[in-house]
């Protein structure tokens, strides 16, 4: 059997700061090592959002500028968002997308930035300051460790049904206050690691492409977990 993946990359063109798009070059590079197809197109401003259409989404991370911009476009996309979450569409939303499918995010200049409240969080900003440099956090749940690089000067509070990508181990986090960085609703994964956060952390790369896999062949689950075997050896010099 052939399989593929359809991706969504959420406004690609904008939300891109860190090169967010090397999230998708990962998922190909490990998708080909098993036979699996994948494709991805970029759904910007003024394009619907079709929640049956799409595998899996990619929603990068942003300035400000862009930020306001997309939350204005995000609200005619919020009804088929909030259904693919909830019915368990694989979702890896980092910084500004993070921030995005929370309630609301109060910018730099003080000016709140509306999400559309698909997920529970919200985000606060810091005065004159923003959590810099690099951070190792612990998946409580797998035992994985993953290491990435944050920026950002949001400062982010999980809600009820959230859990954190990881507990700090060093660096900040979420809030630096409650040892919580980034967040897990369902098969959404959340985080402030900046850059391809998939190339420096492979395990969760695997979860989820995995993740996605099943939920769109769930008859060949078992065949999935057959196929679902890499060559470390050759992935390490990736």
């Amino acid at each position: 059997m052939t399989y593929a993946l359809h991706i969504a990359h959420l406004y690609g063109n904008l939300m891109n700061t860190y090169g967010d798009l090397g999230n998708i070059l990962v998922l190909r590079y490990y998708a080909q090592q098993i036979g699996v197809d994948i494709t991805s197109e970029i759904i910007s401003i003024g394009q619907d959002f079709d929640d049956q259409k799409f595998d899996f989404v990619l929603f990068g991370g942003g300035q400000d500028f862009e930020q306001e911009i997309v939350s204005v476009d995000i609200q005619e996309k919020k009804a088929a968002l909030t259904a693919f979450i909830e019915n368990d569409g694989p979702v890896l939303a980092i910084c500004g997308g993070f921030q995005l499918l929370g309630q609301y995010y109060i910018g730099a200049n003080g000016k709140r930035i509306e999400g559309i409240g698909a997920l529970p969080h919200y985000t606060e900003s810091q005065v004159n300051s923003r959590f810099i440099g690099d951070i190792e956090i612990q998946n409580e749940e797998t035992g994985e460790i993953y290491k990435g690089f944050e920026n950002h000067n949001g400062v982010t509070w999980l809600g009820e049904n959230e859990r954190p990508l990881g507990k700090v181990l060093s660096g900040h986090g979420n809030n630096n206050q409650d040892g919580s960085e980034g967040a897990i609703y369902k098969n959404t994964f959340c985080s402030y690691f900046h850059g391809p956060v998939l190339a420096r952390n492979h395990n969760l790369a695997k979860r989820i492409l995995i993740t996605a896999l099943k939920r769109k062949y769930p008859d060949q689950a078992a065949d999935i977990d057959q196929i679902a075997h890499w060559d470390d050896d050759a992935i390490a010099g990736f």
